[in-house]
């Protein structure tokens, strides 16, 4: 299976990605686009034996322009550095499993099929993601702390008060009663003082 796996990163996986302009280091695949890189990677389970592969498959962008606005600069290149979106392949493409799995008894071609259109599938959804601006309304919308920093620097930044105060309404209504909040309401205050936006929740 371990022989399968590598067959298929190579005559399938490798291929679909170098169509749509990839390069590949390792089990990542990935496509500097101005100043996004859009980022896939394979991820194989530890618990791997000779007759069995497990392999998840990571998807992620990196913003430059939303690395600049972090509270701690970047310190790695973009492929290694933080990424601002990240989820897995079952999230944005409907047909992919939560992990793929690798046995004696699968039909390789109807596997690397499947993938294959799981594959597009994420590639679509990530690549109609074209601006730092696309990142941070997709977390706004899910109203998630993930990036809650860099989005109200890159609210504020713009001048866009409006949206920085209804996020920060967002977060207090869903987060507010947790014991944590005052931690972060200390660090939007902070954020909010830095570009001499006044700091208010309105209930």
């Amino acid at each position: 299976m371990q022989e399968l796996f590598k067959r298929i990163i190579t005559k399938d996986v490798k291929p679909f990605f170098s169509k749509h302009g990839y390069l590949k280091k390792d089990l990542n695949f990935y496509k500097p686009d101005d100043t996004l890189v859009y980022k896939f990677n394979i991820q194989k389970s530890k618990a791997n034996t000779w007759n069995h592969v497990l392999f998840y498959i990571n998807c992620s962008i990196h913003s430059t322009e939303l690395a600049l606005l972090q509270s701690t600069p970047p310190s790695a290149p973009p492929l290694e550095a933080k990424s601002h979106f990240t989820t897995r392949i079952e999230q944005i493409s409907p047909s992919a499993p939560d992990r793929y799995s690798l046995t004696p008894d699968i039909d390789p071609d109807k596997f690397s099929d499947a993938l294959l259109l799981h594959l597009q599938e994420a590639l679509t959804f990530m690549h109609s993601m074209t601006s730092a601006r696309a990142i941070v309304d997709y977390y706004m919308e899910r109203t998630a702390l993930h990036l809650s920093e860099e989005t109200f620097r890159f609210l504020l930044l713009a001048g866009d008060t409006d949206a920085a105060g209804q996020y920060l309404k967002q977060l207090q209504l869903k987060y507010g009663a947790e014991k944590r909040w005052a931690i972060f309401e200390k660090k939007y205050k902070a954020i909010f003082e830095e570009y001499g936006v006044r700091f208010q929740i309105v209930y």
